[in-house]
């Protein structure tokens, strides 16, 4: 069977959840092989190998810390030449677009990005993507080379499916590129004790009609383990973190559940949101835009709605 490279998105070994949802939608094609980079990369072989990896090809170096991008880029070149896949997938990340699209480039390959779903096909993987704010889905597939794509998190469920997950070496050469932008210091950020934004099952975000106050917005979200997210006007005017940001000069989320609380729903906001499962607005306007998107609408003050759902959802957990 046909094997497929799975880029592992890790930290110090700790497998993020999108790698896994990765490892779900690879098994549709073929064989997942995984390639694990950096510091811990030999740990992440246990969880990779239980859900799917055949393989698992680690390779640790100072370079992939102190330098952005390009290691990773070789080292999944590296795999490339030696699997010989049928696909590369990568996270749509920030970092794992720039990944995809350097890669792609490298091996002359086509590259699908934002997949929401994979499936085999006659003639090499088809790719479903979302588009027009979530009213359409289009299938393409990569015409030359070795397909590059990446896929939207929470595009698939994780399922747990034992696979040999035999760990060896990856070779790597860097190139003269490698060293070209290094890291000079980093500032980890601190814990919400929230999902992450862009990985999260649910997301709660506040808008304009907030009023500079997410308290409503922020318990909402802590009853259902949400992460919070905000639009640009709310951002713009200070009210919350920039890196908190839903939108097309944000982050991209596919939740399978979005709220939507005070926000009108401008075209740069469902850009970043529009391909959630399900989403739900509460705004006190009958005629904002997000009305046009929703699966179910609230009109009514998010001040009194909100609390209102909180306190409901918080009965029903006991």
């Amino acid at each position: 069977m046909s094997e497929v490279l799975v880029y592992v998105d890790h930290v110090d070994g700790s497998v993020r959840k999108p790698t896994l949802e990765l490892l779900t939608l690879a098994r549709r094609i073929g064989e997942p092989v995984a390639v694990a980079l950096g510091a811990g990369a030999a740990d992440t072989a246990s969880v990779l190998a239980a859900h799917g990896a055949v393989r698992v090809l680690t390779h640790d170096a100072a370079e992939y810390a102190d330098y952005l991008v390009v290691p990773k880029v070789d080292a999944l070149q590296a795999a490339v030449a030696e699997v010989s896949p049928v696909a590369v997938l990568v996270p749509s990340s920030a970092e794992g677009k720039e990944i995809a699209a350097r890669l792609a480039l490298r091996i002359g390959s086509g590259i699908i990005t934002d997949a929401v779903d994979l499936e085999a096909g006659e003639d090499g993987p088809v790719a479903t993507q979302s588009v027009f704010a979530a009213s359409f889905s289009t299938k393409s597939r990569v015409v030359k080379g070795t397909p590059v794509i990446t896929v939207k998190p929470n595009s698939a469920a994780v399922e747990a499916t034992p696979a040999a997950g035999a760990v060896s070496e990856l070779g790597v050469t860097f190139g003269s590129l490698a060293t070209g932008t290094k890291v000079t210091g980093r500032n980890p950020r601190e814990s919400t004790g929230r999902p992450e934004l862009t990985e999260a099952a649910i997301v709660v975000s506040g808008g304009r009609g907030v009023n500079a106050d997410f308290t409503a917005v922020e318990a909402l979200a802590d009853a259902l383990g949400a992460a919070v997210g905000a639009s640009r006007a709310a951002v713009d005017a200070g009210w919350y973190p920039h890196t908190n940001q839903v939108g097309q000069t944000g982050k991209s989320v596919s939740p399978q559940l979005y709220i939507a609380n005070g926000i009108s729903g401008a075209i740069q906001h469902r850009a970043g949101m529009q391909t959630s499962k399900t989403i739900v607005a509460v705004n006190k306007d009958a005629e904002a835009p997000i009305f046009d998107l929703v699966d179910y609408g609230v009109v009514g003050d998010l001040f009194d709605v909100v609390p209102q759902l909180t306190e409901e959802i918080n009965a029903r957990k006991g």
